[in-house]
């Protein structure tokens, strides 16, 4: 399993970002939340997902404590991206939001981002069954 998250896989684009907020779908698990669309890879070159953080700062007022957050959602989503890697062949821009003023600790962070890519790989492929849920 490959655990990193290199910079090709890191949403930059600002006219992806900006589809993500127009036709972008959405699944979530309290407090994290998914917005997805397909995207189209014609260079099989380029990273199967792209993805992206963000935490508000309607949430969190100091930059220091939404750095911190962002850090926390990389993290969980560099080490659980095996999930949608193995189950998915269609590649998708994603964005993960941190939303809430909770404080919630690392570890139920990573619980919820395994239960919000999971929820996810069951939304845009209904078809294969999960044998963690």
């Amino acid at each position: 399993m490959d655990f990193s998250y290199p910079k090709k896989e890191k949403l930059k684009s600002r006219t992806t970002i900006d589809l993500l907020f127009s036709e972008g779908k959405s699944v979530s698990k309290y407090p994290l939340r998914l917005v997805y669309i397909p995207i189209n890879a014609v260079d099989r070159s380029e990273p199967l997902f792209s993805a992206g953080v963000s935490v508000g700062k309607k949430y969190f007022k100091k930059a220091v404590d939404r750095n911190y957050y962002k850090r926390v959602l990389r993290e969980t989503y560099r080490l659980n991206k095996h999930i949608l890697t193995e189950n998915l062949k269609t590649p998708y821009a994603f964005m993960l939001f941190y939303q809430t003023k909770d404080k919630l600790d690392y570890h139920k962070i990573n619980v919820k981002m395994v239960q919000l890519l999971e929820k996810f790989h069951a939304q845009v492929d209904p078809g294969t069954q999960n044998s963690q849920t």
